[in-house]
C-alpha cells in the first residue's frame, strides 16, 4: 500500500482538473480532511499504521468523484479508487474498506465503524472550529453557482437546518466541537431571524406606502372631482388650509403641507415614529396630487356632491388609516385624542370637523356649510366600514343540549376560541318547571364567518339558540387583525 504515491498522483488532478465554481470542494478541502483525519485518529487512539494510511487515503479519494460531477460523487469517487488504487498496492479489502469510508460520508451520514466515523468527523470538522465562517461562505458561493440555494436567507435557513440535525461520531470530535458548533447555531438563529424581520419590515413597508399612495389618490379625487368643483369644504386640516387659502390667497399646497407639520411632529412622539413618517408621507403625497390633477367636476348636483363626495373620500381616508397612517393631523389628533375619551376616531374627526364648518359658515353661506357637513357625515361613515366593516367583529352566543358537539365545531371547523358559562335552559310556557344545566357557549367571531357559524351550528342542533351582538374593540385570543398603527 504505497499511500504516498496515491497522493502525487491524485492531489495535481484535484489541483488542475476541478471546475472552478468549486469553491469549497476544491483541493484545499480534501488536504483539511486528510489533516483533521490525522487529528482524530490520534485523539481516538488509533496507533496502526496500516489503519491511519487507510483512513487517510479514504480522505485522498472522498471527493474525487467531483472530477467528473457532484451528483453521486461518493459512488464516483469510489469507481476512481477502485480504478487507481491498485496500481499504488492496495489490495481488494482495503479497497473494500476504503469505498465503505468514502459512502458512509453521503449525505446524511450513517458510519458504521470506527474509521468511518473519524472519517465522517473530519469532512465536517470545521462545523466546530473558528474555520466555521471562512469555510461556509466558500459553501455558499458553490451552492448559489448551482443553483442548490435561491439567496442568502435560503442558505441560512439550510445551515440552520444541517447543523440542528448534524452530530459527531467520535468522542474527540464531540468534546472538541459541539460546544463551538451550537454558539455558531445559535448564531445563525439570531441572523436569520432578524433577517426575517427585516424581510417582513420590508414588505410591509412596501405594502403600506402602495396602499397609502391609492388612498390619497382617491382623497385627492374626491376633492377635485367633487368638493372643490363645486366650492364644498372638506374637513381637518385641509377644510383649514382651504378656508387661509380664500382668505389670503396663499398657496393650498403648501398650507396644507405646513399645518400638518405640528401634527406629524405631535404623533412622532404621541403614536409611533412609522406612523408619523408616513403620516407625513402621506400628507405631502396629498399636497402632490392636488397640485397635478386638474380641477373637474363629475356632477354639480349639491346632493350627489355631498353624497359620493363623501364616500369617494371617506373610502381615500380610510384605506390611508388602515395602513397605519393618517391623511392629515386631525386624524392624529383624533387617534391621540380616542385614548383619553370613549368617542370613536370618526366621532372625534366628525366634531372637530363640525367646528371648522361652523366657522366656513360664516364667510361661505350656512348652505355650502350644512352640505360639506353632510359630505363628512357620509365619508365618516365609509371611514367606518373600511376601517372596521369586513372584520367588525361580533360576539354569539350559543344556547344548545348538544353543547360539547357545538365546541368541538367551534374550535376544529372555524379555529375560534370559546369561552364557557354554566347555566340552565328550560323554564319555557307551560314547562317551566322543567330545565336542565347547560354549557352557554360565547365566542367572537368576524361577519364574514356568522353565516358560515349559523349555518354549522343549525346543521348539528336546528334548536340551537344563537343571539349576537357587535363588538366595538376586540383585543387578544384567537381573531383576525385589522391593520393597526
Amino acid at each position: 500500500m504505497e499511500y504516498h504515491q496515491a497522493y502525487t498522483f491524485i492531489m495535481p488532478k484535484l489541483e488542475k482538473e476541478l471546475a472552478a465554481h468549486y469553491t469549497y470542494h476544491d483541493s484545499n478541502h480534501t488536504l483539511s480532511v486528510i489533516s483533521s483525519v490525522e487529528h482524530l485518529a490520534m485523539a481516538e487512539g488509533l496507533v496502526s499504521e496500516h489503519d491511519i494510511n487507510i483512513l487517510k487515503t479514504a480522505a485522498l479519494f472522498h471527493d474525487s468523484g467531483f472530477l467528473k460531477s457532484k451528483n453521486n460523487h461518493e459512488e464516483t469517487s469510489c469507481l476512481f479508487a477502485r480504478k487507481y488504487l491498485p496500481y499504488f498496492d492496495y489490495d481488494s479489502d482495503e479497497i473494500d474498506q476504503i469505498c465503505i469510508m468514502i459512502m458512509a460520508t453521503q449525505m446524511p451520514q450513517k458510519p458504521k465503524d470506527k474509521l468511518s466515523k473519524i472519517l465522517c468527523d473530519a469532512d465536517l470538522y470545521y462545523l466546530g472550529t473558528s474555520q466555521y465562517y471562512e469555510k461556509a461562505i466558500k459553501l455558499y458561493n458553490e451552492y448559489l453557482h448551482e443553483g442548490t440555494i435561491l439567496n442568502k436567507r435560503d442558505w441560512e435557513e439550510k445551515q440552520i437546518n444541517f447543523l440542528s440535525e448534524h452530530n459527531f461520531f467520535t468522542l474527540s470530535a464531540q468534546n472538541e466541537c459541539n460546544k463551538k458548533k451550537e454558539q455558531i447555531l445559535s448564531q445563525l438563529k439570531s441572523q436569520n431571524s432578524q433577517t426575517k424581520k427585516n424581510n417582513i419590515f420590508s414588505k410591509t413597508l412596501s405594502t403600506d406606502l402602495l396602499i397609502i399612495v391609492f388612498g390619497v389618490f382617491l382623497a385627492a379625487l374626491a376633492l377635485k372631482g367633487f368638493l372643490v368643483p363645486n366650492k364644498f369644504f372638506d374637513g381637518g386640516i385641509t377644510g383649514l388650509s382651504l378656508l387661509v387659502h380664500e382668505l389670503t390667497h396663499l398657496n393650498l399646497e403648501a398650507l396644507l403641507f405646513v399645518f400638518n407639520l405640528p401634527f406629524i411632529f405631535i404623533s412622532y412622539y404621541s403614536v409611533s415614529k412609522p406612523f408619523a413618517l408616513k403620516t407625513l408621507f402621506a400628507s405631502a403625497l396629498l399636497g402632490f396630487f392636488l397640485f397635478s390633477l386638474p380641477i373637474f367636476g363629475f356632477t354639480s348636483d349639491k346632493l350627489l356632491v355631498s353624497i359620493f363626495g363623501g364616500v369617494l373620500l371617506g373610502i381615500g381616508v380610510g384605506i390611508v388609516m388602515r395602513a397605519g397612517s393618517a391623511l392629515d393631523g386631525i386624524e392624529v389628533l383624533a387617534l391621540y385624542t380616542l385614548k383619553r375619551t370613549s368617542f370613536t376616531i370618526s366621532e372625534i374627526i366628525f366634531g372637530i370637523n363640525a367646528c371648522i364648518f361652523s366657522v366656513a359658515a360664516f364667510k361661505f353661506g350656512i348652505e355650502t356649510s350644512l352640505y360639506s357637513m353632510l359630505t363628512y357625515f357620509c365619508a365618516t361613515r365609509t371611514i367606518d366600514y373600511v376601517i372596521e366593516g369586513i372584520q367588525a367583529y361580533l360576539g354569539v352566543t350559543i344556547v344548545s343540549g348538544r353543547s360539547e358537539e357545538v365546541k368541538q365545531l367551534l374550535v376544529e371547523s372555524l379555529g375560534r376560541g370559546i369561552t364557557i358559562y354554566k347555566g340552565e335552559r328550560g323554564y319555557l310556557p307551560g314547562k317551566f318547571d322543567q330545565h336542565s344545566d347547560c354549557d352557554i357557549i360565547f365566542t367572537v367571531i368576524t361577519r364574514l364567518e356568522l353565516r358560515k357559524l349559523n349555518n354549522l351550528v343549525h346543521q348539528l342542533d336546528p334548536k340551537a339558540f344563537i343571539f349576537v351582538n357587535s363588538i366595538k374593540e376586540a383585543a387578544g385570543g384567537i381573531l383576525k387583525r385589522v391593520g393597526g398603527h
